[in-house]
């Protein structure tokens, strides 16, 4: 090797370029260090010639703000407050359990979470609800909902006043809200159709299909899914109208247990939402002759008793811990206008079967 090509090789370009501060935007823009900080923080009584002069700047150097630091400087505590329906739901507890969890482990972050639970039904309330909630108080919101108008025209109104929407495992897609936190639904539903096709076997017959209300797109999308995947590759099988189950398990048994007597020959259920212990009694006092496959969403102690007992098959869940992670981490990203990362906030679909049940301690 010639000697000028081995001196390269033995001494690598071991120089560091820093990182563009505020004090090299400032010099580039040709302006004073106040100005550059009343732009950063948005605050007023700049020209905007020469905000365009220090956002070229910025883009000139590539300067990329450290949010975390300047909202420990200026003391900058985040206020979020999450708005969940008035479940008593092993589900909606293990969320409100991620939450406080996420907050105990970065207190750095300076961020206070307030919850606020009201009735499923009451869509009046729900929007009261929202529009009682003050803009100076609040960095932004996480809402688990219905879709309907009023809830929309509640989003659009907050949107309008500066405040970050968050719509949480039921998404409000025709709203103005800025992110949606959860799974895909519509392919959790081809998923939950797959599986019942797989393990019914080829045998023909009726599944029965409980929904918690007839509202929630997350209900509407899954049993859309659902319907995709069975038409298309299982047109043995015989689905039938969606069973209401009001968020109630005792009204869910009554309604499985109707449905199960009039059509003896169900081979299947598909458990779309909650109150899967109802679904579980209905099938014990029906005595049919072969058990239904029974596939269910969401892993809760209920459903994990019911995977162990053999009543259950499968369950399609997500992981709530997740959820309430990444509704925080988006709702920062939007009040400090910074990019969500997508792959981070991705929610998975887990399937699990009583072979791979995780311990719910």
């Amino acid at each position: 090797m010639r000697g000028k090509w081995r001196d390269k090789l033995a001494k690598p370009d071991l120089r560091i370029v820093a990182k563009p501060t505020v004090n090299d935007i400032a010099r580039v823009a040709g302006v004073s260090l106040a100005t550059v900080d009343r732009v950063l923080n948005e605050r007023p009584g700049v020209r905007d010639k020469t905000i365009r002069k220090v956002q070229a700047a910025i883009d000139e150097l590539g300067y990329v703000r450290d949010t975390a630091a300047a909202n420990l400087a200026r003391q900058k505590t985040y206020r979020f407050v999450f708005v969940l329906p008035d479940w008593k739901g092993q589900f909606l507890a293990s969320i409100e359990r991620g939450l406080s969890e996420s907050l105990l482990n970065a207190r750095q972050e300076r961020t206070e979470v307030r919850t606020i639970r009201v009735p499923n039904h009451d869509h009046t309330q729900l929007a009261r609800t929202l529009a009682d909630l003050d803009p100076a108080e609040t960095d932004g919101l996480a809402i688990m909902a219905k879709e309907t108008p009023l809830v929309r025209d509640a989003i659009a109104d907050l949107r309008r006043r500066g405040v970050p929407v968050v719509s949480l495992v039921s998404d409000q897609p025709n709203s103005d809200r800025d992110h949606f936190v959860g799974i895909d639904n519509v392919a959790a539903g081809r998923t939950a159709g797959l599986l019942l096709g797989r393990f019914t076997g080829g045998r023909q017959g009726k599944v029965l299909v409980v929904i918690t209300n007839r509202q929630s797109r997350d209900m509407i999308e899954r049993r859309h899914g659902f319907d995709q995947v069975v038409s298309a590759e299982f047109p043995h099988l015989d689905p039938q109208p969606s069973i209401e189950g009001q968020e109630d398990p005792a009204h869910t048994e009554r309604v499985t247990l109707r449905a199960l007597q009039q059509h003896p020959d169900t081979i299947g259920i598909y458990s779309v939402g909650a109150s899967v212990q109802g679904i579980g009694r209905a099938i014990a006092r029906a005595h049919l002759p072969e058990r239904p496959v029974l596939i269910d969403h969401e892993l809760t102690e209920n459903s994990a008793a019911l995977l162990r007992e053999g009543v259950i098959d499968a369950v399609i869940t997500q992981n709530t811990g997740h959820l309430a992670r990444s509704a925080l981490r988006v709702l920062r990203a939007k009040c400090d206008k910074t990019p969500v990362i997508k792959s981070q906030e991705t929610i998975r679909i887990d399937i699990v079967l009583r072979e791979n049940l995780p311990s719910m301690t």
